[in-house]
């Protein structure tokens, strides 16, 4: 059981930190998008902030 539960608690802390690392990014690129001077920027940055917030259809 030990080994299950080490196991787990590394599953955990990898899905917390690739989810924060997810936000972040998220979070940067929403900045820059807002932030920026150029025209262009923004526009780069708002279509990878669509990339980024895809989501699916629901069925």
């Amino acid at each position: 059981m030990p080994v299950l539960q080490s196991v787990l608690h590394d599953a955990a802390a990898l899905t917390a930190v690739t989810g924060l690392t997810y936000t972040g990014a998220v979070v940067v690129v929403a900045a820059s998008s807002v932030l920026s001077r150029s025209p262009e920027r923004r526009r780069d940055a708002r279509a990878t902030l669509t990339i980024l917030l895809r989501r699916r259809r629901p069925r």
